[in-house]
Parts: C-alpha cells; sequence; structure tokens
C-alpha cells in the first residue's frame, strides 16, 4: 500500500522501551511489561498478551474511582506488550513525577500513569464544589503520569509575590507548594463571557506552577446523550 497514510508520519514504529511515551499530538503508547493503570475506556488498541480489569470494586475502589472525577473509573493493564491511549482526540501529555514531587490534578485530565506512582483523592481547599468538583487527585512517588487536555495548556510559573488566578473550570492542576482559595469578583464576573453575576477563581500563592487549558467549559457534543 502506498500514499500519505502510508507515510512514516503516521506509522507506529517499534518500541524502544517500556514504559510510556507520547505517540502524536493525541495518542500516548504504554509499552507494558508488567502492569499499568489507565482511563476506562481510553485504550483505543493494544497488541500482544494483556489483561484488561476493571477498577473500582468495593469500598476502596469506589474511593479509587474518584481519581478520574465525576465517577469514571480507572482499569489496570497486566501483561506483556503495547497498548495505545487517547480521550476524544484531547492533545496528550506526559509528566515525569520524582521522589519529593507533589502533583495535584484535575480528574478529568488523568488518561494512565505508571503503577509505581501513589495517588490519593483530595478536596480542593478553599474551593467548596467549584473547581470541577470537590475533589482532584494529588500523585507522589517516581513514575510517569500522562494527562490530555483540550487544546495546548499553558504552563504559568507561581511566586509569593505574583499569584496566580484561574477560572475554575479551565485549571488542569498544580505543582505542591502552592495554596489554593476561592476568589470572587463581582466585578470581572459583568465581563467574562457576557454574564452579568459574580465571577469565581482559583487563588493559587506560593512557590511553584500551575497548569491551565485554553478553555472554560467543556463544549457539548453534537449527538452525544
Amino acid at each position: 500500500m502506498k500514499g500519505d497514510l502510508f507515510s512514516n508520519e503516521h506509522m507506529v514504529q517499534p518500541a524502544v522501551a517500556p514504559g510510556m511515551t507520547v505517540e502524536n499530538a493525541k495518542c500516548i503508547r504504554y509499552t507494558v511489561n508488567g502492569d499499568m493503570l489507565a482511563r476506562q475506556g481510553a485504550m483505543i488498541s493494544y497488541r500482544g498478551n494483556l489483561q484488561f480489569e476493571r477498577k473500582g470494586q468495593g469500598v476502596g475502589g469506589m474511593l479509587k474511582r474518584a481519581v478520574t472525577g465525576e465517577g469514571l473509573p480507572l482499569m489496570s493493564v497486566r501483561g506483556q506488550g503495547e497498548a495505545w491511549f487517547a480521550h476524544e482526540a484531547q492533545n496528550c501529555f506526559i509528566v515525569d513525577v520524582e521522589p519529593g514531587d507533589e502533583f495535584t490534578v484535575n480528574g478529568r485530565n488523568v488518561l494512565c500513569f505508571d503503577a509505581t506512582l501513589s495517588y490519593r483523592i483530595a478536596a480542593v481547599k478553599g474551593a467548596g464544589m467549584t473547581g470541577g468538583g470537590l475533589f482532584n487527585s494529588v500523585f507522589t512517588g517516581h513514575g510517569k503520569l500522562g494527562l490530555v487536555c483540550e487544546g495546548n495548556p499553558l504552563v504559568i510559573p507561581v511566586s509569593p509575590h505574583y499569584p496566580v488566578y484561574v477560572d475554575t473550570d479551565a485549571i488542569v492542576g498544580w505543582t505542591a507548594g502552592l495554596q489554593t482559595s476561592l476568589h470572587r469578583s463581582q466585578s470581572i464576573g459583568s465581563m467574562l463571557r457576557g454574564g452579568s453575576g459574580e465571577a469565581v477563581q482559583l487563588l493559587l500563592q506560593g512557590e511553584g506552577y500551575v497548569v491551565v487549558r485554553p478553555s472554560e467549559a467543556t463544549p457539548h457534543k453534537a449527538g452525544q446523550h
């Protein structure tokens, strides 16, 4: 077969090492040699001897399900082989979490991660029921975390002299060392998105980085029920 479709731009190349890599802007490849975890339903293709198991059984499992937000469960992938993960053609990125790091991320942005990472469900301090939900996931340990984002994210430095305000629907995550609180602004609320009500932002203070997606709301997809 010939044609642009079969060019090197689209052709999957042999894996060079186990673990997670960005296959292209919209997809992450995971070369599995043991086990890993992923958002349920995110696997688009695989080859090799792999077993997939839904997570979320029992009380402890129900808490784990909250990591992907809005009741989306996780699945474990075990064996030897390769699997490709994607979500609604969103852009994919990899975060390297090292010992001593702590990365808080909105569950809707979690795609897959190494089993060597630990995660817990934590309330977003000062955010109440806003900020994409009451709970976000906090990753620690040593390993890679695959994320999805609608468009290319902004990574904004935060310093003690320059706190950052983020739309609660646009925030993806933030690094350790940042404190969060809810900030309300009547004047800004009258200007944002043509609204006339009170605007609510998440205020981040301290030393670190905040990741923001270039969209404050998920657009409705035609035909989705």
